[in-house]
């Protein structure tokens, strides 16, 4: 109890905890404190140096301090002099959140478009007013944390399916009946992307409804950064999209789509939307002019898809295994988090900055460091980036990750099928 003791000294002018509480961090906190975390935060490890590699944000088209979206940003700050805060609800037609709400549904291609306090309180709300307990929610395993949120605030019962499966999906639905299907278009842990066309054919083969959470899609992929609907053709057959707008639009919040003749039935019923204040007019401003941006940014995305080949072949050449995604976002999956730890510091040593994800990001004994990478990179940033994976190789041995051998395991025992 001696680290918990040091953890609760911080809060001293706190009543005490119940008995239950501490119980409870005694059982389920504790071991990972002590044990596997060795008495430190398993997220953080060295603050970066001006020098640093950074690759531990989602601004993948670089464009935070665009000169466009500084000045929208100023400009409403210093200029607006009439505002109220409150429930984003009570907004009229003519209120700057709801034009630009119209502008996020033409972005993507739908009829509307609802704006919220971030990706995860979309995704929630959005799936509290289209499931209920009448109607299963069929979720990939790897779709983000908020989704299943999504699925229990509306008391859904909630099916996983294999990930990237539709076949999987089929059987499901088969044996459960119609329902919500609920997937990433690209996957936020490793940059796989799903198989949205089959997806969506079983879905319809179903008569059931379909969510695509573009967080990790949009700006990046599809016509003017419309997204992997647009790109593949399947905005139409797609029944909603929801996406952080903390990504590629790199502000805070998020929004989702529906139907138009859904609009006041979602705001009758969704809770984040009721229940939540309405962004500030400068965010909402900055939002506006970085679509502008992004629209525009044909250069910058063929610059990260570039950028993303040369990189994922680099590390794939050097022995990481990376085969589980194809986007810019990066997993380095070494497997235990004391390991992920060490491949952390290893990297951090080096001025080279990802993230960690561990669970509940991911699940148990799949930690892994994310790294994402972004169109504003320079030559001697990529190069440094390849140079030091190249130099800790031998340090954390990629070869020998349990998700490599399971990957070797698989080559063979296809070409024994053969």
């Amino acid at each position: 109890m001696e680290a918990l003791g040091q953890i609760e000294s911080t809060k001293s002018r706190d009543p005490g905890l119940s008995a239950t509480l501490q119980a409870r961090i005694e059982r389920e906190f504790m071991p990972r404190w002590n044990g596997s975390w060795g008495g430190k935060f398993v997220l953080h490890g060295r603050a970066p140096g001006p020098n640093a590699v950074r690759l531990d944000g989602n601004d993948y088209l670089g464009v935070t301090g665009h000169p466009d979206i500084v000045k929208a940003q100023v400009d409403a700050i210093t200029k607006s002099s009439e505002f109220v805060v409150q429930s984003g609800v009570f907004l009229l037609q003519q209120h700057p959140s709801r034009v630009f709400e119209q502008t996020l549904a033409d972005w993507v291609g739908k009829e509307d478009a609802f704006l919220c306090q971030s990706g995860y309180s979309a995704n929630v709300g959005l799936l509290q007013s289209i499931a209920d307990p009448q109607t299963p929610v069929y979720i990939d395993t790897m779709a983000h944390t908020s989704l299943w949120e999504g699925a229990h605030a509306a008391r859904a019962p909630a099916h996983a399916f294999r990930h990237n499966d539709p076949d999987h999906l089929d059987r499901m639905m088969s044996k459960k009946g119609p329902g919500v299907v609920v997937v990433d278009s690209v996957y936020s842990t490793t940059g796989a992307v799903c198989p949205l066309k089959a997806m969506v054919e079983v879905v319809e083969k179903h008569g059931s409804m379909i969510l695509v959470d573009e967080s990790h899609s949009l700006g990046t992929h599809g016509p003017a950064g419309a997204g992997l609907c647009a790109e593949l053709g399947l905005t139409d057959r797609v029944h909603f999209i929801s996406a952080s707008l903390a990504k590629s639009v790199a502000g805070r919040a998020g929004f989702f789509t529906a139907p138009a003749s859904m609009r006041y039935y979602i705001l009758s019923s969704s809770y984040p939307n009721i229940f939540s204040s309405c962004l500030l007019p400068s965010e909402i401003a900055g939002l506006k002019a970085t679509v502008g941006v992004l629209k525009a940014a044909d250069v910058a995305r063929e610059r990260l898809r570039s950028m993303t080949r040369r990189v994922r072949q680099s590390l794939s050449d050097m022995g990481y295994p990376i085969h589980q995604g194809t986007e810019q976002i990066i997993a380095l999956e070494a497997g235990t988090e004391p390991e992920t730890m060490a491949l952390r510091d290893a990297l951090e040593e080096r001025g080279v900055f990802g993230a960690i994800f561990c669970a509940p990001a991911t699940s148990r004994n799949r930690a892994l460091v994310r790294l994402t990478l972004n169109a504003a990179l320079t030559e001697a940033e990529l190069e440094h980036l390849e140079a030091v994976a190249r130099d800790i190789a031998p340090i954390v041995k990629p070869w020998d990750w349990i998700i490599a051998r399971r990957a070797r395991m698989n080559a063979q025992s296809a070409t024994h099928d053969e």
